[in-house]
């Protein structure tokens, strides 16, 4: 498996071309729903370009060996949002598809408790991977070679408050 590095410039622009992606297609949705936390960045951004609300649906499947070993996948109890109305057309968006079961087992979450309020689902990521069993509706990189993605933020994930604290002084 190969290795992906990807700087903060060409994740900042992954996000403005999946942007034009689901412009382009001309799918009016109601709410942006953000899988935490590869989606948290994503979701955010999307939600300002589109003028949409936001709600973060906290889930994690890897742990252990710097985050690199896939579990079961756990959601949290509850889905966070502001206001009542949820809307009937979701655009749920996550960073990449590795084996895809997070996105799948999301959308079975959403529907198992807004199945009433739901009519639509439509999946964005960056990276599409062809290792997964779930195909994106939006996309911006197809990835044939299933690289490991190492995304600009993760440099946080072996710091400390404590060093930045040496860092200042």
């Amino acid at each position: 498996m190969s290795d992906l590095y990807i700087s903060w410039s060409d994740y900042h622009r992954k996000i403005e071309d999946l942007a034009v992606k689901i412009h382009e297609s001309q799918w009016k949705f109601d709410r942006i729903v953000c899988i935490a936390r590869g989606g948290l960045r994503i979701g955010d951004i999307l939600s300002r370009i589109f003028d949409k609300p936001l709600a973060i649906l906290a889930a994690s499947s890897y742990s252990g060996d710097g985050g690199k070993v896939r579990g079961s996948i756990k959601f949290a109890r509850d889905l966070t949002m502001v206001g009542d109305d949820f809307g009937n057309r979701i655009l749920l968006v996550d960073d990449l598809v590795d084996s895809g079961v997070s996105l799948q087992e999301s959308i079975v979450w959403l529907q198992s408790r807004y199945s009433a309020d739901i009519q639509e689902i439509r999946t964005a990521v960056l990276w599409y991977k062809a290792c997964s069993v779930a195909i994106p509706d939006y996309y911006v990189d197809y990835l044939a070679d299933n690289p490991w993605i190492h995304q600009p933020f993760e440099m946080y994930e072996k710091m400390s408050a404590a060093d930045f604290a040496v860092k200042s002084q």
